[in-house]
């Protein structure tokens, strides 16, 4: 007769294999329709909305025009919400404002808060497309006493925290160095818990603005004024610390305010490097962040210069080496100074490649030859990447 116990482990290993079964029978994926997740009538066109009037570089009526041919297409909307109860509430939420022209007819204009929500939304549709990597600010290479901890142990140096101090593996060394026995703790035994500085960095997004950049029925020019705005954004976001300066070249160069991203548009103009050059590294001499960099969006030959009278010295066949030259100078002054130039070439002409190497080696920065696709991706993770380096 079997005793109650052995009846009782018969009866849990029964149940713990039939447990073991039923877990096996539960292994493997389980596929069911997506469900979007839920967004208000107003969100669906904003997001939409944002995207148009970026491409119309903040020209609302424009862009509205656009919007009402995609619901006429695709049916965006419905009898219970219109473009016009959109447009209403992008009036009532701040977006837009009504305007009077000198010839005293009325029209829209965009305010600075959806100024901020599209740079916002330009940092979103880069960061989407990147890897999730660490939190926290930009690092640099050297260790030391700061705010951002790094994971690792280090012996405790005369200067650091309290707050610092590592007690576990403190209290361990105390006991290996002087047994159980009588306890006692040394300076020797103290153990915390290394550190990085965050570095600053002052950077100057260098844009061509030159007659090509719509030329070939290719649109370069929004994906690089969607950088600069989601740039601008991380900036004064992430990194209120660092400066980030944007200039525009074409016959010459000149600042825009960040504000003003939203209404980049190319021009007439032939392509002068060497003014974005001179004027970015004008504005870097007078910060005083240790690291300085400058970063440059093209997608042509450069083909202009100031002349000495005033006038411009233009040559738009092939590459000039008049002007060539006076590139590569500017490259190894730029080095001399201590900047390196990140070029983004968007285009592949080998004979521009051919340019852009011996400009980069005359600088000892970087080039990448990238489509308008990952363009943003790539300056983004250049720009974390030298937020490391500290350059002397």
């Amino acid at each position: 007769m079997e005793q109650p116990i052995e009846r009782f482990e018969l009866l849990l290993h029964t149940n713990r294999k039939e447990c073991m079964k039923s877990t096996k029978r539960n292994k493997g994926f389980l596929f069911k329709q997506y469900d979007e997740p839920f967004q208000s009538p107003f969100d669906k066109l904003f997001d939409i909305f944002k995207e148009l009037i970026t491409h119309t570089s903040g020209d609302f009526d424009e862009a509205i025009d656009w919007l009402r041919q995609l619901d006429r297409e695709f049916k965006l909307t419905t009898p219970a919400y219109t473009i016009d109860d959109f447009i209403a509430d992008l009036k009532d939420k701040g977006y837009v404002r009504e305007k009077m022209d000198s010839a005293g007819e009325g029209g829209m204009d965009i305010t600075s808060k959806l100024e901020k929500a599209l740079r916002q939304h330009a940092l979103d549709q880069i960061f989407g497309k990147m890897k999730k990597g660490r939190s926290g600010n930009h690092k640099t290479n050297h260790q030391g006493r700061s705010d951002e901890n790094m994971g690792d142990f280090r012996s405790y140096q005369y200067g650091d925290g309290l707050e610092k101090i590592v007690l576990t593996e403190s209290l361990k060394n105390a006991q290996i160095n002087h047994g159980v026995g009588e306890f006692a703790l040394a300076e020797n035994d103290l153990v915390v818990e290394d550190t990085q500085f965050k570095s600053q960095m002052s950077t100057v997004l260098m844009i061509d603005i030159s007659h090509s950049m719509i030329l070939y029925g290719e649109d370069r020019i929004t994906p690089a004024k969607k950088v600069a705005m989601a740039l601008s954004e991380l900036i004064l976001t992430r990194y209120p610390k660092d400066s980030l300066d944007v200039i525009v070249f074409g016959n010459d160069a000149w600042p825009i305010a960040i504000k003003d991203l939203p209404y980049l548009q190319v021009g007439p103009f032939h392509t002068n490097t060497v003014a974005g050059l001179k004027l970015a590294m004008d504005l870097l001499r007078r910060k005083r962040h240790a690291n300085k960099q400058i970063f440059m969006i093209t997608d042509g030959k450069p083909s202009c210069l100031n002349m000495p009278d005033g006038t411009y010295y233009k040559n738009p066949m092939g590459l000039d080496p008049f002007i060539t030259s006076k590139c590569y100078s500017m490259a190894a002054q730029a080095r001399k100074l201590g900047i390196p130039i990140t070029t983004f070439m968007i285009a592949s002409d080998p004979y521009l490649q051919q340019f852009v190497d011996e400009f980069t080696a005359s600088n000892q920065g970087k080039a990448y030859y990238t489509g308008l696709g990952n363009l943003g991706e790539m300056i983004f993770e250049d720009y974390e990447e030298n937020r490391k380096k500290r350059i002397r």
